[in-house]
């Protein structure tokens, strides 16, 4: 099982190398220990989000960003874990026309009756 802290702190050290700079000049630039952001590089320590806010601004990087390099690395682990499925894949129902709804009145109906159902 992939751990989120563990990706995180993977893409907040790939920065911070890339960048050429040093555990010491981040973690003062980020009013951090140098042992914490070393932990949280490490995936041994949950950053909040506000030492992750700190974290992105020493390093230059918009949050939004190393939350989506974070969320790309996910994404990629759990297709890696995945079980692929064997056999046929699932029959879908076939749409025609006379199966679409023609009126806002029809589509509603359909919905109502479902929520009734359900």
């Amino acid at each position: 099982m992939v751990l989120l802290r563990q990706l995180l702190g993977d893409v907040l050290r790939q920065l911070r190398l890339r960048q050429g700079r040093t555990l010491r000049e981040v973690s003062a630039a980020a009013r951090v220990s140098l042992g914490y952001l070393s932990e949280v590089e490490r995936g041994q320590k949950e950053a909040s989000s506000e030492l992750l806010s700190s974290i992105c601004k020493a390093l230059g990087v918009p949050l939004s960003h190393v939350l989506r390099d974070v969320a790309d690395q996910l994404a990629l682990a759990e297709l890696q874990h995945e079980p692929v499925m064997a056999g046929a894949p699932p029959e879908h129902e076939r749409i025609t026309a006379e199966s679409i709804p023609e009126t806002p009145e029809e589509i509603t109906g359909e919905f109502r009756a479902d929520m009734v159902a359900a």
